[in-house]
């Protein structure tokens, strides 16, 4: 978990630390010279599995909560409308996205997880409410410090002053689902607990199913239909079970940090360590970082980063990750994607992960091999048949192949600020479903996360051309990029 340093930029989304309110053991009861926890050595395989309660499951205390849920929109419509008269100037759209957006907050941590995916995804959802999400990005209220000491101690099986040196009662970051605590271990190293809340899976599961239950209701209307409102809370209810699970979270961590330095290079990317000794059922414990997001972009600026390059480095990890190794980050928005204090980015908070099929990396590899090296647009359809996205039958390769690259080609030697590499992927998604074919949801996840680094570029690099960046695919293809390399005199940066 990367920390704002307090040395520099106080632009850090108000969580730099200066350990004022740590509580610092006594030297006398710091007896154990080392701890270990149940998870010591790396979690058993039954802490991995996702147990994912039924959506459509009804009882006595999810109607009580809907009639309060329904309540608050009720009051939130009756207040948005004497706004809309009282103020005249303000458009209705504006008014209801925010009172929605106060809804959320006033329902608690689901209903704020449906914001930061709403805010996510502004392609999605009216810009309007997209934009009023986008609070949700940054910090929620904390949980107490002592019940985060008891789930540590009923999690560890020690009191909190048995296990560390010093444990802040401060958080240094406070999200939907978890918030973060510094530490030191007792070895002497710098860490942070990321603590889960108190009934937070009973209470997200039950929210679920209500909102479930309204999405069903909305997808009579077309605006539903369009949103889809049904599919987005089948999403998020995968993707919420998902990171509810802490133990997977931090074994797809460690897994995705011991995979960056696999070709032997990115000495610049890293993403925090996991103790595992200290680890729990809602408890992670990892290497405390110290730095800024990567938007803000002042402070890079300001230290004299290549921030085109440091970009670069960031997405060859994790296309290397999506199209190699497998778990690759799939939520890469700023607070996400640091820039540490000794220049190296760092990938932080692997709560969303995706992780492709091997049918669909191959695949992926294919439309990203085409746009990159030899433009082969029959690759691509041959790619899409293997799946199944597109039939057999739909015609000869060369002829579909044709009305691709018809498409795309004009695009290919475009900068970041005039053509999305992210953009193009979601073109191909739109053709194949207008060939009859539904958008992999993997493909999707893929697609927005290029679509995150594109937003960086824009400002970082805003003559950068991503599609056309053999550096970040060197180790994909290594034999064709040396070649095109070495034709058009390109000379690659260091990794």
């Amino acid at each position: 978990m990367a920390i704002p340093d307090p040395s520099e930029s106080s632009s850090t989304n108000g969580t730099a630390s200066t350990d004022r309110t740590a509580e610092t053991i006594p030297a006398e009861v710091k007896h154990p010279v080392s701890f270990r926890g149940p998870f010591a050595g790396g979690p058993p395989a039954s802490a991995l599995e996702v147990d994912a309660p039924s959506l459509t499951t009804f009882g006595l205390r999810e109607v009580r909560h809907m009639a309060e849920i329904y309540l608050v929109f009720v009051l939130v419509l009756i207040r948005t409308l004497a706004r809309v008269v009282i103020k005249r100037g303000r458009s209705w759209a504006t008014e209801l996205s925010e009172g929605l957006v106060q809804a959320f907050e006033l329902l608690g941590p689901t209903f704020v997880k449906l914001g930061q995916l709403i805010a996510s995804s502004p392609g999605l959802f009216p810009r309007p409410l997209a934009d009023a999400c986008l609070r949700f990005l940054d910090e929620v209220p904390p949980f107490p410090a002592e019940i985060a000491r008891r789930i540590v101690c009923e999690d560890l099986g020690r009191p909190v002053h048995q296990i560390f040196r010093s444990f802040d009662d401060t958080p240094l970051s406070a999200a939907s689902i978890a918030q973060v605590h510094a530490c030191v271990l007792l070895d002497g190293r710098q860490a942070v607990l990321k603590v889960q809340r108190p009934d937070i899976k009973a209470r997200m599961n039950r929210d679920l199913r209500i909102m479930y239950r309204i999405a069903k209701l909305l997808m009579r209307t077309k605006a539903g239909r369009l949103a889809n409102t049904q599919g987005v809370i089948e999403d998020l209810h995968a993707v919420t079970n998902q990171e509810l699970n802490s133990a997977l979270e931090a074994f797809r961590q460690s897994k995705f940090r011991d995979n960056i330095p696999a070709f032997g290079d990115n000495k610049w990317v890293t993403a925090p360590e996991v103790y595992w000794d200290y680890c729990g059922p809602r408890v992670i414990a990892m290497e405390r970082m110290y730095g800024t997001p990567l938007d803000d972009f002042q402070e890079v600026e300001r230290r004299g980063i290549d921030g085109e390059l440091m970009l670069r480095r960031g997405v060859k990890v994790w296309m290397e990750a999506a199209l190699r190794h497998g778990p690759f980050h799939g939520d890469v928005h700023a607070g996400n994607l640091w820039l540490l204090a000794d220049d190296r980015a760092a990938y932080l908070d692997f709560g969303i992960m995706g992780d492709l099929p091997v049918e669909y990396r191959d695949a992926l590899s294919d439309a990203v091999y085409t746009m990159m090296i030899d433009n082969d647009f029959t690759r691509i359809v041959r790619a899409w048949k293997r799946l199944g996205i597109v039939p057999e039958s739909i015609g000869a390769d060369e002829v579909i192949a044709e009305q691709i690259k018809m498409v795309m080609e004009p695009m290919l030697s475009m900068t970041i600020g005039e053509v999305s590499l992210g953009e193009m992927m979601k073109q191909q998604l739109d053709m194949a479903e207008q060939f009859g074919a539904q958008s992999p949801k993997e493909l999707v996840l893929v697609t927005k996360q290029l679509m995150y680094f594109e937003r960086y570029a824009k400002v970082l690099a805003p003559d950068y051309v991503m599609i056309r960046d053999i550096f970040l695919v060197k180790n994909l293809f290594p034999e064709a990029v040396a070649k095109k390399a070495d034709e058009e005199g390109i000379t690659l940066p260091d990794a």
